[in-house]
């Protein structure tokens, strides 16, 4: 059962150099239970397309649809979400530290949550509850460490007070904003390890905003990647990572340090980000793209399904791989080569053509 779907989001700012187009007609959904991973670099819109869905870009012209269990979050006014902030979907934000008010005890905040959510609970109520959710997280001397102050928690421990806060009140969804990135690589898989373990126990659907496509891998059902404010590639996490479709997802992945590829230089994606007040023509993509083709840079494509299945789609003009693959694959191919770009590129549609036939033929 879909809990929220989102349809044809737009969020842009204005500002005195122009308009940001910040996320541009996103689409997905989210199943009870499930996790969700959002992928791509900084700026391509990730964070503020979750905060636009619980009212947190203020000034932004925002179109679309967020239907979260059957109600429209993005028609609802600002007390009417309230309510949904915290007791239906909860945030981990990035730096718990700035999240977490620093002249409050960590405990008192827990509780001020869950009062503010449900006056019917009682302070010794929500104090012994908030005692009872840093030990469900992990924290040590739960008893004791609840008047403690956050400049007195560890990084690892901020997270772990900022996830035992999320789930104060069973909320539907959880939507974590890079909960490991200012952590070591010991603190992160624990905190994977802990967000898992607890969203398996409760049921509840989870939306991972991450750089790191290990945390995707660990974590993560199904992914979308975001490039300039859209979305590149959506697909269950096994195709993403076995049999990824769009340059920019294959980008990612090639930039990944590997142990398997040690001595070995990274394939890092040329060139930067485009600028959200100026975006190129066509494909956002195309200027750092190996494999451009003229309409690539006078047409923007839509997401298109690559599978058989339906599951993967993809936003990008290069072969289809499930049907159609046998003569225009080659023009493709041909019209590459006639374009000047060599081999190398030819190549990289061999190589799709190779793998489209064998999962036609399986």
């Amino acid at each position: 059962m879909t809990l929220l779907e989102v349809t044809d989001l737009n969020v842009t700012f204005h500002t005195a150099d122009g308009a940001v187009r910040a996320v541009r007609g996103v689409s997905f959904g989210v199943e009870a239970g499930r996790t969700l991973g959002i992928v791509g670099e900084s700026g391509s819109g990730k964070t503020v397309l979750t905060q636009t869905l619980l009212g947190l870009t203020p000034g932004a012209d925002v179109s679309g649809q967020a239907v979260f269990e059957g109600t429209d979050l993005l028609g609802l006014d600002d007390n009417q979400l309230r309510a949904v902030r915290g007791a239906r979907i909860s945030v981990i934000f990035q730096d718990p530290l700035t999240s977490l008010h620093p002249l409050y005890r960590v405990g008192w905040q827990i509780t001020e949550m869950i009062r503010a959510h449900d006056r019917s609970v009682s302070k010794r109520e929500a104090t012994e509850r908030a005692v009872d959710l840093l030990r469900r997280v992990g924290i040590p001397r739960p008893e004791q460490r609840v008047n403690d102050y956050p400049h007195q928690f560890s990084g690892g421990m901020r997270q772990r007070a900022m996830i035992a806060m999320a789930l104060s009140l069973s909320p539907q969804l959880i939507i974590a904003d890079e909960p490991t990135t200012a952590l070591d690589a010991t603190v992160q898989a624990q905190i994977i390890d802990l967000l898992l373990h607890l969203q398996q126990d409760s049921g509840t659907a989870l939306i991972l905003i991450t750089h790191d496509l290990g945390v995707v891998a660990d974590i993560a059902d199904d992914v979308m990647v975001m490039y300039a404010g859209r979305a590149a590639e959506k697909a269950p996490k096994r195709d993403i990572f076995y049999s990824p479709h769009h340059p920019y997802t294959k980008g990612l992945l090639e930039s990944i340090p590997s142990s398997s590829a040690a001595g070995s230089r990274l394939r890092p994606i040329p060139g930067s980000p485009p600028s959200l007040i100026n975006l190129p023509s066509g494909c956002k993509f195309h200027p750092r793209c190996g494999y451009v083709l003229d309409r690539c840079l006078t047409e923007e494509p839509g997401l298109r399904p690559v599978s058989q299945d339906g599951y993967h789609s993809s936003a990008c003009w290069l072969p289809l791989q499930a049907a159609g693959l046998g003569k225009q694959a080659e023009e493709l191919r041909a019209e590459t080569v006639r374009e000047g770009r060599g081999e190398a590129a030819a190549e990289v549609f061999d190589a799709e053509i190779a793998g489209a036939e064998g999962s036609v033929a399986g």
